[in-house]
């Protein structure tokens, strides 16, 4: 289940050796603290967000491991181009004087970024130093969202008939977001975040895309391994079918393509290209042509 929060830059930092060390740790070369700005990022709470979601504590937690090294870039876009910090380090910061929906104690996961001082970010550095670039939007994917209610799978329609946000029996629903199994990456949005803890929806609409595109994608793949079998084994090179299996298996696209080419080369070599009816310029002999079009 992929899930991205809205949440906001929270501060610069005070750059001093520990910090540079860390940084060291993701760069490569050793980078002077002049070289370097770095900020603060309050990335995600454990707060019933609006979308009736909420991040459990040990979600946080193993996320705090999962966003350090990943890149900020800006609306959500997977380009290298995009790229302008990075993450190196993070910690979970608790406030025990609020209590969340849940009756917690508040906690939010902090990030720390750099980025390296250069011509073409000065105008970027000036904006988060003057509060205009301040909301960032984060994706990550967790493997359970359950239901604050029944406790089972909020998705499970034929197990759970809760509906977030409403109130049954005059408690509260919202999906407990568990086990963080991935982060992918922090932008810089213009949405605005709407709550204390900074924490809104964004850009899921573009992530079941992505998805839907990727499950195509390996659907075209399996596809196109299952005709490189089979034209293999119909080609003359005498390939077992498992043999021929195991081979597919560790190829990518442009490479299944060019067998698959090099397969139906063979075919026609061995088989002909036929037209279904003859001209008429000359009789037919369809002893000789093994009845190639029969139907």
């Amino acid at each position: 289940m992929n899930v991205n929060k809205q949440a906001g830059v929270d501060q610069s930092t005070t750059l001093d050796p520990n910090e540079l060390g860390l940084i060291h740790a993701m760069s490569r070369k050793k980078l002077t603290a002049d070289e370097v700005y770095t900020f603060a990022v309050r990335l995600c709470d454990n707060e019933v967000d609006r979308d009736g979601e909420r991040f459990a504590t040990e979600t946080l937690e193993e996320l705090a491991a999962l966003f350090v090294g990943k890149s900020g870039i800006f609306d959500h876009q997977w380009s290298a181009r995009g790229q302008n910090a990075r993450i190196y380090r993070t910690e979970l910061v608790r406030e025990s004087g609020t209590l969340t929906t849940a009756g917690e104690p508040l906690c939010y996961l902090k990030g720390y970024a750099y980025m390296v001082r250069t011509d073409s970010n000065r105008d970027l550095i000036a904006e988060i130093e003057g509060g205009i670039k301040k909301e960032v939007s984060v994706g990550c994917a967790v493997a359970e969202a359950k239901c604050s209610i029944c406790g089972e799978n909020i998705h499970d329609k034929a197990r759970c008939p809760h509906e977030k946000g409403r109130e049954y029996g005059g408690k509260l629903c919202w999906a407990e977001l568990l086990h963080a199994t991935d982060a992918y990456e922090w932008s810089f949005v213009a949405v605005p975040a709407q709550r204390s803890a900074g924490v809104l929806k964004g850009w899921r609409g573009d992530l079941r895309q992505l998805e839907r595109e990727a499950a195509l994608g390996r659907k075209y793949l399996e596809g196109l391994k299952g005709e490189v079998v089979r034209l293999g084994g119909v080609s003359g090179f005498g390939l077992a079918q498992d043999t021929l299996k195991r081979i597919v298996q560790r190829l990518e696209e442009p490479e299944l393509d060019a067998l698959k080419k090099a397969f139906e080369a063979q075919v026609d070599k061995m088989w002909g290209v036929e037209t279904q009816l003859p001209g008429w310029s000359g009789s037919p002999q369809m002893e000789s042509r093994d009845g190639a079009f029969l139907i």
